[in-house]
């Protein structure tokens, strides 16, 4: 894009999918396409504040949220409104597709979150994950979604290693 381009930033929907059905959808700005990495920015989009305990999601948070059509999980950089990192909020999904206007996300219930500081990382929603079935109806997937939260882990536990992936 050129320095006099009157292009201006795409939009376009998140939907979040779950079980078959739609979890979420909310509009998101597209920040970059590398062909295998998306990367998109949108504003918390839940109703009201979400405390999860050890962070809080609230009107005027910011994610810039990272997909791969490639890998097993996205990566959200969650910052406040004011600015501040709050952390890294990583869902474990099936590789995203863009098509249109649309990044679809096929959610397997599995996250992990590691904060601004790095002394916080978790292994998130693992009873859901076991429930859902998935090992029974898709061990293939199932794997893969366990061996990506794994690798996720190993880079949340390192100094700049979910960054590493961002950058």
């Amino acid at each position: 894009m050129s320095a006099n381009s009157a292009e201006r930033p795409r939009s376009l929907d998140v939907v979040l999918v779950k079980a078959g059905r739609t979890k979420i959808r909310y509009a998101a700005e597209l920040v970059g396409d590398d062909g295998t990495r998306i990367a998109v920015r949108a504003p918390w989009s839940g109703a009201g504040v979400r405390d999860f305990g050890f962070v809080r999601f609230a009107p005027g948070d910011v994610f810039t949220e990272y997909y791969w059509r490639d890998r097993w999980y996205a990566v959200k950089e969650v910052r406040a409104a004011t600015g501040a990192l709050k952390g890294w909020y990583c869902d474990i999904t099936r590789p995203a597709t863009l098509s249109g206007g649309e990044l679809v996300v096929e959610d397997l219930d599995l996250d992990l979150w590691r904060s601004a500081d790095g002394t916080d990382v978790r292994r998130l929603d693992e009873d859901e994950f076991a429930e859902s079935g998935l090992a029974e109806s898709d061990p293939e997937a199932a794997a893969a979604a366990m061996a990506a939260l794994d690798e996720l882990e190993a880079f949340a536990r390192v100094e700049g290693g979910l960054e590493s992936l961002l950058a």
